[in-house]
């Protein structure tokens, strides 16, 4: 059983995002190419975030630790310790309101096998 401490990820990448000049860090605690599910921790020093950028699709943000702003063109979401919500599929940024780090949980369509077929079936 693959285990990981979301804790210790937090302190080590928050304590990275506060040295790097882009105020983050990030880490990709469960996924890769092959897989359908990956989680990326990502730390941001407060005031630091992720300008407006298109939804990766079905995806969730939840609040480790510190306070986040999730922003559409429409809405707004603030977000503390302990809540999650469900990123709407359309353009939006992140905000580090104070010192943050937040999970990130999309679904990916995995990478096709050396040789397989990225296309859809015909039908």
């Amino acid at each position: 059983m693959l285990t990981t401490s979301l804790t210790t990820l937090t302190n080590e990448h928050m304590a990275a995002a506060r040295k790097a000049a882009s105020g983050r860090s990030a880490h990709t605690v469960h996924g890769g190419r092959r897989n359908s599910l990956r989680q990326t921790l990502l730390a941001l020093a407060a005031g630091r975030g992720l300008d407006e950028h298109e939804s990766p699709g079905e995806a969730t943000l939840q609040v480790l630790h510190g306070r986040v702003r999730l922003s559409t063109r429409q809405d707004s979401w603030e977000g503390t310790a302990g809540d999650q919500v469900a990123i709407p599929a359309e353009r939006h940024s992140l905000t580090a309101l104070d010192d943050s780090a937040v999970l990130l949980t999309v679904v990916m369509r995995p990478d096709p096998a050396p040789g397989e077929d990225a296309r859809p079936p015909a039908g």
